[in-house]
């Protein structure tokens, strides 16, 4: 394979768009193995005190992901991020007003490899959200897992993130006067082995849980798709019924997490790597979906609001996949 340098002369801010994208690909991958190490690594050092700490300030604060988190407005707006957004670039588009007294779950689709668009848009303030939504805090869900490993779990909370488990996700809910947005990547994990160029396979047909939730709470429901995310990196060929997917789904329901083979550009040449390709992502934000309280719907009630949220996410899509490259031809293929 012949190997594609990134020529010389790339101007400062071009390198600053990639470094900025390299140390949110690490801190993805690879900041929370780097924690737990370091967390174990200083108990046997003279500064095993600092790991003793931060395990009784742990002790005290272990419930702060599940109670809405910490976000740091401060490190939202750092200037990095809108490096980030420059180096795809990322856009958010607004097609209606939120009501800030209102509390909203938004179903971000598709997930993608590593859910840029929703990082960038939901989790800083790079692509305006305060602004397009002024009133609404935005909480973007991840795995518990993440909010387990030392220093990480601090880290990830200063941007907004909060465990995807049940309890967490209804805390912000649950506030009365509104202004709370729950972002859920509804697809979730599994989602991700289907995040090919060119495809448009949401894991959706049977994920009620985040309608339930909404009913119970009467948060208002709001569909989001992320144009351009399933495209900022290829995978290995991994379709449904090959033994790459069957190990990959195996190891997904013992760990929790996925694990797609992907790859794109390298730092310094754009042959191979894990830095995601220079695709444009544009995440749309629908209209809302009024949703009335009810804290036991039946499965009736459950499957009707659940229909009418798969046919408003498809009519956003039918509605503005021509203003981003997608075929006529093509529709959402809900899985």
């Amino acid at each position: 394979m012949k190997i594609q340098f990134a020529p010389s002369e790339v101007p400062l801010h071009r390198r600053l768009q990639t470094a900025s994208v390299l140390q949110w690909v690490y801190s993805f991958l690879g900041l929370a193995p780097t924690c737990i190490c370091l967390f174990f690594y200083l108990l046997f050092t003279r500064f095993w005190l600092i790991s003793v700490l931060y395990s009784v300030w742990w002790f005290f604060d272990y419930d702060t992901p599940a109670r809405g988190g910490r976000r740091v407005p401060y490190l939202c707006g750092l200037k990095v991020w809108k490096y980030m957004r420059d180096y795809f670039p990322i856009k958010l588009v607004k097609t209606a007003d939120l009501d800030p007294r209102q509390n909203y779950i938004l179903g971000f689709h598709p997930h993608g490899v590593l859910v840029a668009g929703a990082f960038t848009n939901f989790c800083t303030y790079a692509t305006g959200f305060p602004q397009l939504f002024p009133g609404l805090t935005s909480y973007l869900l991840m795995l518990p897992l993440w909010f387990r490993a030392p220093f990480f779990r601090d880290y990830i909370m200063c941007a907004g993130l909060i465990p995807s488990d049940k309890e967490s996700a209804k805390y912000p809910l649950s506030k009365r006067g509104g202004g709370n947005a729950v972002v859920i990547a509804v697809g979730g994990a599994p989602e991700a082995l289907d995040a090919h160029p060119g495809t448009y396979n949401v894991l959706l047909a049977k994920k009620k849980g985040f309608i339930k939730m909404a009913m119970e709470h009467g948060a208002h429901l709001v569909p989001v798709f992320s144009f351009g995310e399933n495209e900022v990196y290829d995978q290995v060929g991994n379709q449904r019924g090959t033994m790459l997917r069957w190990i990959q789904e195996r190891l997904q329901s013992i760990m929790g997490i996925s694990l797609p083979l992907f790859h794109a550009r390298g730092i310094f040449q754009y042959s191979f790597g894990l830095i995601p390709y220079r695709r444009p992502i544009t995440t749309v934000v629908g209209k809302p979906i009024r949703v009335e309280r009810n804290e036991k719907p039946t499965a009736e009630q459950l499957d009707a609001l659940h229909q009418l949220y798969m046919d408003e996410l498809s009519n956003l899509f039918e509605e503005h996949k021509g203003n981003y490259g997608v075929d006529e031809d093509t529709h959402l293929n809900f899985v």
